[in-house]
């Protein structure tokens, strides 16, 4: 079984990151609350989600495939992040799998398709799906192309094998871009 607990301190030590701290519902970053943690606008994306209740698999992950110093750069970077909950909609022992040495290769791909070298906040996202008559498609650093969308104000993404997610808190400033959360994982084409 997949151990949340174990890899979030080792994943936390392993960065040289305190462990997740006890935050208020309000943020008075600037940003909103993510997992129940502040999110500072001037640390990293590796930095900010590994205080995140709510984004530990997706830190697990991340570590795993050694994308926790690009992560870390300079960017800009648009992280599209799963929440731990979106990991778990994923056929049984699929994270486990993906997390084993020998799978790395798979594993960086699946990730990097929520990665665009890009600072893109939600509203210029709207407007670029605005301007193409409904939907926008974006290149990921993996080599995806997710198709970005709203609906009702809500900004969305279909991956390459039509699974769509919703973000669910966008705009989460970054000292190296932005994060947008979001409630599926976004997997390349088979």
């Amino acid at each position: 079984m997949f151990r949340k607990t174990f890899l979030t301190t080792s994943t936390a030590l392993a960065l040289g990151l305190a462990a997740p701290g006890i935050a208020t519902s309000q943020s008075d970053t600037g940003n909103p609350m993510v997992g129940g943690a502040a999110m500072f606008p001037d640390k990293t994306i590796v930095e900010n989600a590994v205080n995140s209740a709510d984004h530990q698999t997706l830190v697990a992950a991340v570590t795993a495939a050694g994308l926790a110093e690009t992560l870390s750069g300079e960017g800009p970077f648009t992280v599209f992040a799963p929440t731990d909950a979106a990991f778990e909609m994923l056929q049984g022992g699929t994270v486990e799998t993906l997390l084993m040495p020998e799978n790395k290769d798979q594993l960086v791909e699946v990730l990097t398709c929520h990665v665009v070298a890009a600072n893109a906040m939600s509203d210029a996202i709207m407007t670029m799906v605005d301007d193409d008559g409904g939907a926008h498609d974006v290149e990921t650093l993996g080599g995806c192309t997710l198709e970005a969308s709203y609906n009702m104000g809500t900004l969305m993404l279909t991956d390459e094998r039509g699974r769509t997610a919703s973000v669910t808190i966008a705009d989460v400033r970054q000292s190296n871009g932005v994060i947008h959360v979001i409630d599926k994982v976004m997997l390349p084409a088979m």
